[in-house]
């Protein structure tokens, strides 16, 4: 069985995401609790738009001079987000176009047909199993599950 986009998919029930429409605050909350670098933005119908990092809190908070908790509330996600940075490929796409979009940034963003965000494969999970694959002629690719305890969801 060949590969594809699902069989590494780390689904978005098992991924943390904010809101365009969150506050600063509530994603730099959200980033510290789960050790994220980087974190995906949805907009309120649940399609992808961008991804924040950091370097993109840094630069705002500093800019603004908003380092305490209160002014962080004062600014939304929206304000600091870059639509351009870590695009997302469709869950049709060729596995090459996946792998080279890995090659670039850490995680991939995956959307369907309506661009709604399902969920995300990690440059990790595919040197996984290209590793395995090298070393293993009998390994096949089995599909990220829900159950059975899995890893903590990085998309870093």
């Amino acid at each position: 069985m060949a590969a594809n986009v699902l069989f590494f998919l780390r689904p978005k029930i098992k991924v943390a995401y904010v809101y365009s429409h969150n506050t600063l605050r509530q994603a730099l909350e959200k980033m510290k609790a789960h050790g994220y670098t980087s974190i995906p933005v949805l907009d309120n119908e649940g399609r992808y738009v961008g991804s924040v990092t950091e370097g993109d809190f840094l630069w705002k908070l500093t800019a603004e001079h908003a380092l305490n908790s209160k002014a962080q509330e004062r600014f939304c996600i929206k304000d600091i987000m870059r639509s351009d940075f870590q695009p997302p490929v469709n869950i049709n796409a060729a596995l090459d176009d996946l792998l080279l979009m890995a090659m670039n940034q850490n995680f991939v963003p995956v959307v369907d047909d309506l661009d709604s965000f399902i969920g995300i494969v990690t440059r990790r999970d595919l040197m996984q199993h290209y590793y395995n694959q090298a070393h293993d002629e009998n390994y096949k690719p089995e599909p990220f599950t829900l159950q059975g305890g899995g890893t903590k969801a990085q998309p870093i």
